[in-house]
């Protein structure tokens, strides 16, 4: 076989792989979209039925990982720089929910009465669930699939942390009977969502320098 024989063949073997981590990335990524959809009706209805801030800011975060997947599956088969320019637009989408948060804190703090806590720690706990599977069904492509894949992992990551202390939350609301572990935990998801909104940020910015050297 021939120097360029040899070089021909690499480059072949390299398309196909390629080839093949964006097909299993779609499949993740459609499987993580309609999970999140799905349980997006379902804790939504539990937080207005509850009147829960920490749950609100959580079903907005479950429909907006749903429309971030939805966007990525899109882009998938973009070119580095448009796939760069989604990134950046993801990072943006990321802060929504922590804007959606604050709102209902506020009017969660004018209106001081504490969700049901029983409610509030298994639908917390659901949440969890569904967002560590997808966590892990992303994991495999967080290193591979530039800003978008990353975009996807750090959301389903950070949900599993939210999940996990919005079940707190329910244990110590129903000891104190207080409104103020549900407020704080929602604002701390707001935080949390600000943090992988600079990540996915930094991330597309270095994708869009590299594509346009």
């Amino acid at each position: 076989m021939t120097t360029r024989d040899a070089c021909d063949a690499g480059f072949e073997r390299r398309i196909i792989a390629r080839m093949v981590i964006d097909r299993s990335l779609r499949s993740a990524v459609r499987f993580v979209c309609i999970a999140n959809l799905g349980y997006f009706f379902v804790e939504f209805g539990v937080a207005l039925a509850i009147s829960s801030v920490a749950l609100f800011a959580d079903s907005i975060d479950f429909l907006e990982d749903a429309s971030v997947n939805f966007l990525i599956l899109l882009a998938l088969g973009w070119s580095m720089l448009a796939r760069a320019r989604v990134g950046m637009v993801l990072a943006a989408l990321l802060l929504i929910p922590g804007l959606a948060t604050l709102w209902m804190a506020w009017n969660k703090f004018l209106s001081p009465v504490p969700p049901e806590a029983v409610s509030l720690s298994l639908t917390a706990l659901g949440a969890m669930a569904v967002n560590f599977v997808c966590s892990l069904v992303l994991a495999r492509h967080r290193e591979h699939g530039g800003s978008l894949a990353k975009a996807a992992f750090l959301s389903a990551r950070n949900d599993v942390i939210a999940n996990a202390a919005i079940i707190v939350a329910g244990g110590l609301t129903a000891y104190f009977s207080s409104v103020w572990p549900d407020l704080i935990t929602g604002i701390g998801i707001a935080a949390l969502n600000a943090g992988a909104a600079r990540e996915v940020w930094e991330a597309a910015r270095s994708e869009h320098r590299e594509a346009s050297a």
